[in-house]
């Protein structure tokens, strides 16, 4: 089965109603905003939408609009998600915080969904827009707000590969079972991509680089039994005390790391329909029995490793 594709689109409706029309179909795919249109008798917008996994993707085509979201209008502090707009074929001013960024075609732009601020473009536009939970991205990167109200390169690098597959994702069909995966390795990426910026946020450029090499060494090294703080300092070819220091300026311990890790993969296989057991995963990524692992799980995810299987599994038929 297909990942179910919305579309919206103005042209049918007639011009008087073409506003309302258009801020129902706006706080329906993200939240609500006040909408301000250069002509909303003649105003022209569609938008296509698939939610995968847990992300949605959107391709909002619009003619110039202005987008704002006030303090009356975010409703509560919980449940808190992030807009990630890539712009195609004009560049968007954005305020938020005080910042204020100019993103043009080539580059994309955070914005916290909780904080109000101000979005617009003065010529028909093409956007491509993600959205994801504040929870899940910080799963994959430390205080994902210091990034908001940022733009960051789509061009080169793992930008490049995020925008290139949240456009695939969008544009070409998508299975059911694969959506999950989709919208995993596309949260993968966005957070890669992020994480560049760490020399800019408070840490050395060797530092920064030593502190990507211990979580590319984790993240190999998973199912070794003996992974831990002695084998990644080893591996990056310094001293524990130094390793511990550099994940702790960045608010990290390195145990803790390991774990949630270890944590986050062995979800990705739960959710394996008929792999393996939830006993086999436990072993395979070295806790010390079923138990343990269902206990951890649930503290960090809300559910039981076999509550969270039969949610994917029903999600899928």
């Amino acid at each position: 089965m297909t990942a179910t594709l919305v579309s919206h689109a103005t042209d049918p409706v007639p011009a008087p109603e073409r506003a309302g029309y258009w801020n129902r179909v706006i706080a329906e795919a993200y939240f609500p905003l006040r909408l301000s249109f250069r002509d909303e008798a003649r105003f022209r917008g569609r938008l296509k939408m698939r939610n995968v996994g847990d992300v949605s993707l959107s391709r909002l085509e619009t003619d110039a609009l202005a987008y704002e979201r006030g303090a009356g209008q975010i409703a509560h502090r919980g449940g808190e998600d992030f807009l990630i707009t890539i712009p195609r074929l004009a560049p968007v001013e954005f305020t938020q915080l005080g910042r204020e960024v100019s993103c043009a075609p080539g580059a994309f732009l955070v914005e916290r969904g909780n904080e109000p601020y101000r979005f617009s473009y003065g010529a028909a536009n093409v956007l491509g827009v993600l959205k994801v939970s504040r929870a899940l991205l910080a799963e994959r990167i430390r205080q994902p707000d210091r990034f908001c109200a940022q733009q960051f390169d789509a061009k080169a690098g793992v930008g490049a590969l995020f925008a290139t597959m949240a456009r695939a994702a969008l544009d070409e069909e998508v299975t059911e079972p694969a959506a999950d995966l989709v919208g995993r390795q596309l949260v993968e990426l966005l957070a890669l991509s992020l994480s560049e910026r760490a020399e800019t946020e408070g840490l050395s450029a060797v530092r920064a680089a030593h502190l990507r090499r211990a979580d590319e060494v984790i993240r190999r090294d998973l199912l070794n039994p003996s992974l831990g703080p002695d084998r990644v300092a080893r591996s990056c070819g310094i001293s524990k005390r130094y390793l511990h220091e550099i994940f702790a300026e960045d608010g990290r311990s390195v145990a803790r790391e390991i774990r949630d890790q270890r944590l986050r993969a062995a979800r990705e296989a739960v959710a394996m329909p008929g792999e393996l057991t939830l006993a086999e995963i436990a072993y395979r990524f070295c806790f010390s029995d079923q138990a343990q692992f269902s206990r951890q799980f649930k503290e960090a995810f809300g559910l039981s490793p076999s509550v969270f299987r039969a949610q994917q599994k029903a999600r899928t038929q």
